[in-house]
């Protein structure tokens, strides 16, 4: 087991945070990757904050995460999208 695993105990409720450009195809990419891993999500595991002047907008997914090897397989598809700027 490496150094990392004993942080969380699967399944858990796992917030994942991205921030991007402002704009629909962000919510929708980002959306569908997150679903595409931990399946569909109800509107109040989403959250959404705009930055102060309406540029950029940070997102959060609220999943059920079910291993460190589905998180990691997210967070490389977030990054890779071209879309996300920063993933948390």
């Amino acid at each position: 087991m490496s150094g990392g695993d004993e942080l969380f105990q699967f399944p858990c409720e796992f917030p994942i945070k991205v921030m991007g450009r402002e704009g629909e195809a962000f919510r929708s990419l980002t959306l569908a990757i997150i679903e595409r891993h931990a399946g569909p999500l109800a509107p109040a595991q989403i959250t959404e904050r705009p930055s102060a002047k309406g540029n950029f907008i940070a997102m959060t997914y609220t999943i059920q995460a079910q291993s460190r090897a589905q998180l990691d397989a997210i967070y490389q598809d977030l990054t890779a999208s071209g879309v996300v700027l920063v993933a948390l």
